[in-house]
């Protein structure tokens, strides 16, 4: 029988590599845009804080014979059955070749492709000891500079000029330190913003180590959520699934964690572990007041059973208390201590995966503070606690097709702006859904996904001016690879919330050849609010990308047309950027935008990065929606001209 094995995998390392001899390799900005394309809602993912993750695993790829399960948590598009099914395969087999990636049934051809660039195969060391001379020896070094330029004439700033620095010194993904500088366009001495972190994995006993920004996430977001969500997606396998633990943050912009974290870890066996983790933050909550946050966890792994229990406390050096006019946050947290206590658990069974949470938070403080004595409705508020639950399963009754059934409940009290779970709005309080979700593979060439959501609001919501309220959403999309050169893609997707019905599809076709990378995209929406108002938004963009073949340089770009006369009917498109960036404007009204991007290395420590993008409104709408303008008056058109430069050294 092993013989038999042997011979099998043999053909496969020889003969794979001739039948994909044609096949195009993703890049990291191909992936990147995928991962866009899956997610249906923008609201709360973090690109940057992806491409800085997908690229520090291209520049370090994590080798499947050792690989744990925390570091394919950090390819996104890994669903927790591959993840799982990865790691048993290694566990009886260490692979030779990661082309045997192909006997794992619940990965797709095109899946594998995705997960090339991010891995290799090669024996485990024998000794993961860390040697302190090693570490600046074998280490490698980033320093980009960065800067953007806008000549806009509805730009107001002075200097619409966008500066930023970032430093990162990495060792195998087990000591990391980064630090950014920047400064916001039109802004002064006083508006630089900066920040940076050490982040340690693997010293003895101690498991992670955070100081500076950070993020901490720990079962599924009901009391710590990390900053990266990818909430519904067409990836319908990935929902509930959150990277566990503490990780460093490398952005600036505010919304991860400031202070320090550590997670201890002992294995009692292979498949047993305790992990303990404790934290504190401190950051501003606005221009007068801090935010203190202390947190702690404790995680037992037995097997295929995993125990969760989490718990913070927030302390707030001043009264916090939302606008007081607004009907849809009766139920925000008010006061200057709130305490927030949880326990998750995830049950994994080969066909079958279990996960669930339940979380208490305090709404008002019992005994001072401004629940007593600034109410905003008047009188003495008495103390709240609201209750937030989520279980879902994972269905796998056959190779090929995979169940997804989730539900939840938030109770109208539950409020905790550091959670996130999955939910219908950004922020997680007074929701109760059920969701359902399916995936189809089992058909060669296709990929058919889909998913059906109901959710219920008992109080009013932002954009929603009555209650109680209902609403669904559901999506089915279809994924059709004849050949690894292209494929193409159909989404129908219809949704209403509030009143507003809104209806939308999108074709994709994408084709890559000796070099060349071609990919179609045409999106259109229909909307219907409650006065029976009907509007629509289309647009078509096509974008292209050359690779030279004898020159370090490539070249991609896109012309894009554009018409949704209402901001309803807006229409997200991401786009390519300098290495680091991302940019998903809103295009709204009648024009077109192109941009440009360059990418010349110029030695192999030294690369240039060089984007143009220019977005042209049609006078005539533009002079419907803005009386004030008149082509008469020879006022400049409307149109808005972006520029960014970074130069990237590594060593």
């Amino acid at each position: 029988m092993k013989r038999q094995i042997t011979i099998v995998l043999v053909l496969i390392t020889l003969l794979f590599p001739i039948a994909t001899r044609a096949e195009e390799v993703l890049s990291v900005d191909d992936i990147i845009l995928d991962i866009y394309h899956a997610v249906t809602e923008l609201g709360e993912t973090d690109y940057e804080q992806i491409q800085s993750d997908l690229y520090a695993l291209h520049n370090a790829p994590i080798n499947l014979n050792s690989a744990t399960e925390e570091q394919l948590e950090q390819l996104y598009f890994l669903s927790p059955r591959q993840i799982d099914d990865i790691l048993a395969y290694v566990d009886h087999h260490p692979m030779n070749s990661v082309y045997e990636l192909r006997l794992i049934p619940s990965l797709a051809d095109y899946e594998i492709r995705d997960l090339l660039p991010f891995i290799y195969v090669a024996q485990p060391q024998a000794s993961e000891k860390m040697i302190v001379r090693e570490v600046f020896s074998q280490a490698k070094h980033e320093l980009l500079a960065r800067v953007d330029a806008r000549n806009c004439e509805a730009y107001d700033e002075s200097d619409p000029i966008y500066t930023q620095i970032r430093y990162t010194f990495d060792y195998r993904h087990r000591v990391r330190f980064g630090a950014q500088l920047r400064r916001p366009a039109g802004g002064d001495a006083e508006s630089l913003q900066y920040g940076g972190y050490i982040h340690l994995r693997d010293i003895g006993h101690l498991h992670t180590l955070v100081a500076g920004n950070f993020q901490a996430s720990f079962g599924q977001g009901l009391v710590l959520a990390p900053v990266f969500h990818t909430g519904k997606s067409a990836y319908v396998n990935n929902v509930g699934l959150q990277q566990e633990g503490l990780r460093y943050y490398s952005s600036v912009d505010g919304e991860g964690l400031h202070g320090a974290g550590a997670t201890f870890r002992h294995n009692f066996s292979k498949r047993t572990r305790l992990d303990i983790s404790g934290l504190y933050s401190m950051r501003r909550a606005n221009d007068s007041t801090w935010h203190h946050l202390l947190g702690a966890n404790m995680t037992l792994r037995h097997k295929r059973l995993q125990v969760e229990i989490t718990a913070i406390e927030n302390l707030w050096t001043d009264s916090i208390h939302p606008y007081r006019n607004a009907a849809y946050n009766q139920h925000y947290f008010r006061g200057r201590r709130q305490a927030v206590l949880g326990s998750s658990i995830r049950y994994n069974h080969g066909w079958f995966d279990l996960f669930g949470e339940v979380a208490t938070a305090q709404n008002r403080e019992q005994e001072t503070g401004y629940g007593r004595q600034e109410t905003s409705y008047g009188g003495t508020e008495k103390p709240h606690w609201g209750i937030g639950t989520i279980v879902g399963s994972r269905f796998y009754p056959t190779t090929g097709l995979s169940l997804m059934l989730l539900y939840r409940y938030y109770s109208p009290w539950f409020d905790n702006a550091l959670g996130y779970a999955f939910s219908e709005t950004s922020r997680i309080g007074d929701e109760n859904g059920g969701y359902a979700a399916f995936e189809l593979t089992r058909i060669p060439r296709w990929r058919i996904s889909g998913y059906g959501d109901v959710f219920y609001f008992s109080g009013r919501k932002y954009g929603i001016n009555y209650a109680p309220s209902w609403g669904y959403d559901a999506l089915i999309e279809t994924r059709f690879q004849p050949s690894s050169r292209y494929y193409m893609t159909l989404r129908l997707r219809a949704k209403e919330k509030g009143k507003l019905a809104t209806y939308s599809t999108r074709y994709l076709f994408d084709y890559k050849k000796n070099g060349w990378s071609l990919r179609t995209t045409m999106e259109a929406n229909m909307t219907r609010d409650s006065l029976g108002h009907i509007g629509y938004g289309v647009s078509a963009y096509q974008d292209v990308q050359y690779t030279f073949r004898t020159a370090p340089v490539s070249l991609r770009g896109r012309i894009q047309f554009f018409d949704a006369r209402e901001w309803n009917n807006r229409i997200y498109c991401y786009e390519h950027d300098v290495l680091y960036a991302y940019s998903i404007p809103a295009v709204y009204g009648l024009g077109g935008r192109a941009y440009l991007c360059l990418r010349w290395q110029i030695i192999e420590q030294l690369a240039l990065y060089l984007r143009v993008s220019e977005t042209l409104i049609a006078p005539k709408w533009y002079e419907a929606k803005h009386p004030e303008w008149s082509p008469s008056d020879h006022m400049p058109l409307p149109s808005r001209t972006d520029v960014h430069l970074l130069l990237r050294a590594t060593l």
